[in-house]
């Protein structure tokens, strides 16, 4: 008896997940999104949210995606694989980074096509530098996007790298930008 009541729990629970539309993915199943954002500095996670402290560093990153979708207790979510490529240009204190992460992009809010949402995930990248001492670095996100139409969306974004103070130093990368996806199958 304990066992069909607990799965009875299992199924009621999961009902919501059921035949609703993902915001991410509508009635898809996978989407590719290419993110282009500038530097807005090193320094606090803050940044993410409070663009009067913005000051911009010669830094792009633009990074690919391939998401699915998932719930994440119970709000339209996407698993995501990231393959990420930071240029830092009049620099010569190694600032550039390639990384690799998977993360968890969740719509917190959602109406008519539009979303806003938070991200987090782990990502490992090719070297160390002055702003954070170690390869494995957390990515945080606050994003705003909407659907175009069934296949394209579009988002606006603000990112931030760290290590979570692993280590003594740790700054942290912070970035804004825009990103266009493409969903299919």
């Amino acid at each position: 008896m304990k066992k069909i009541a607990i799965a009875l729990c299992l199924i009621i629970s999961s009902l919501p997940t059921f035949g609703a539309n993902n915001v991410f993915f509508g009635e898809s199943q996978n989407s590719i999104t290419i993110y282009g954002a500038q530097s807005t500095g090193h320094g606090s996670l803050l940044k993410l949210i409070q663009p009067g402290i913005w000051d911009f560093h010669p830094q792009t990153l633009f990074m690919a995606q391939y998401s699915q979708p998932m719930k994440f207790f119970r709000l339209d979510s996407r698993l995501n694989l990231n393959v990420g490529q930071n240029f830092a240009y009049k620099s010569n204190k190694g600032l550039s980074f390639f990384g690799v992460g998977v993360s968890i992009d969740s719509a917190l809010l959602k109406h008519n096509g539009w979303y806003v949402g938070l991200g987090i995930g782990p990502y490992m990248r090719d070297n160390m530098d002055y702003w954070v001492e170690s390869r494995l670095v957390f990515q945080e996100k606050v994003f705003i996007g909407k659907n175009i139409n069934d296949k394209w969306n579009v988002e606006i974004f603000t990112m931030h790298f760290s290590n979570g103070n692993f280590t003594p130093v740790n700054e942290g990368f912070n970035f804004a930008g825009i990103s266009i996806g493409y969903k299919f199958w």
